[in-house]
């Protein structure tokens, strides 16, 4: 799955800004992550000094994403994953999660960040059953994204589709709801969207650091009402427990109980 559409060439280096911090690269640092620069540890530092549950928020993002993979595989049959705005590589990533349980599955990561393509050649590793692909296309572009991911995927197939921390880089909600309608609508029936985000009502200091982030110069991220992530599964078939905040959401057996955090998600099924 190396072709000139997924490969990244010495451009993406070049294009990286190490003078301003990236989210990509901030949520990594978050995450642990060793691929971020001082300026992204300072903008998180900044961050975590107004904010310090961010880094539980990224976490609990982490593994809600684990565990819908995991449900979406083991459970529902799921066996191709378009992973819409993936960030960069971390622990748990959705091939590595999938193909544990079916080295069979194919997944595509699609994003648009110089930083994210320069370390697409850690995302392009898979099980010699699978394959995974990455391709650069930004979010609005989802007749770049669906031709390109039907390189790799069988679109006439259940797909799930992950839309991850994205849609808050999407300023319209309108406009974000018409992207995952444009997307789901080239899936077949039996395909799954998986969607979670910042959420708006639960902690306003929360809001208070991700204001001050969005006024620093930064590509804003806009927090939303949780009706407003729920409105993205609109025509769906909304699994329990609907959309929750991300620990909620199935927590593992035996783990202990979590308070809600300012990110909400969940998973639909297309009739």
């Amino acid at each position: 799955m190396t072709d000139s559409t997924t490969t990244p060439g010495p451009a993406a280096y070049q294009k990286i800004d190490t003078s301003v911090p990236h989210s990509a690269r901030i949520w990594n640092y978050w995450l642990g992550g060793k691929d971020n620069y001082p300026v992204d540890e300072e903008a998180g530092d900044a961050y975590t000094a107004v904010f310090p549950g961010i880094v539980t928020i990224a976490r609990s993002s982490r593994a809600f994403l684990r565990r819908t993979i995991t449900y979406l595989v083991a459970e529902a049959g799921i066996r191709q994953f378009l992973d819409v705005g993936t960030g960069l590589p971390t622990a748990d990533n959705t091939h590595e999660v999938a193909q544990r349980i079916a080295p069979e599955s194919r997944i595509v990561y699609v994003d648009n960040d110089p930083m994210v393509l320069a370390h697409a050649r850690a995302l392009l590793y898979s099980s010699p059953e699978g394959a995974t692909a990455y391709v650069d296309a930004d979010v609005h572009d989802t007749d770049r994204i669906l031709a390109a991911a039907a390189e790799t995927l069988d679109l006439t197939r259940p797909t799930a589709l992950i839309l991850s921390n994205i849609l808050g880089h999407v300023a319209d909600h309108a406009q974000a709801r018409s992207i995952v309608t444009r997307l789901m609508d080239a899936l077949p029936s039996g395909s799954h969207l998986c969607v979670n985000d910042g959420s708006l009502g639960i902690d306003p200091v929360f809001e208070q650091a991700q204001h001050a982030y969005n006024e620093s110069g930064a590509v804003p991220y806009i927090l939303r009402g949780v009706d407003q992530i729920t409105a993205y599964f609109d025509g769906l078939d909304l699994l329990e427990p609907g959309v929750v905040s991300v620990p909620h959401w199935r927590p593992d057996p035996g783990s202990p109980a979590a308070e809600p955090v300012a990110e909400h998600g969940g998973l639909a099924r297309k009739p």
